[in-house]
């Protein structure tokens, strides 16, 4: 996602209900948020569906990673050679050692 810039990406709210469709379309041309004000202040920020896509999947790797480092805290895990051991097991693979 784009950074924000100040000049491009904030609008407010009469404008962008008057121009929705060309705001919409520069949207979806730029990727980078667009937010929108109310009485001066920032009220709401606007994603493209690419943006918002991609900020779903970087938050749900995040999720995973913080749950595979809990895992390995609180000792939910299985040591390699159990795993390699389980998996030659279940697909018949000779030993290699």
């Amino acid at each position: 996602m784009r950074p924000l810039r100040v000049s491009e990406n904030i609008v407010p709210v009469s404008e962008f209900k008057a121009k929705a469709a060309e705001w919409l379309r520069r949207l979806g041309e730029c990727s980078g948020p667009l937010v929108i004000t109310q009485n001066g202040r920032a009220s709401g920020v606007l994603l493209s569906p690419a943006a918002y896509d991609e900020l779903t999947e970087r938050s749900r790797f995040v999720r995973a990673v913080e749950q595979g480092l809990t895992d390995v805290e609180e000792g939910r895990t299985t040591p390699h050679e159990e795993v390699t051991a389980e998996m030659r097991r279940r697909f018949h693979a000779p030993d290699d050692e």
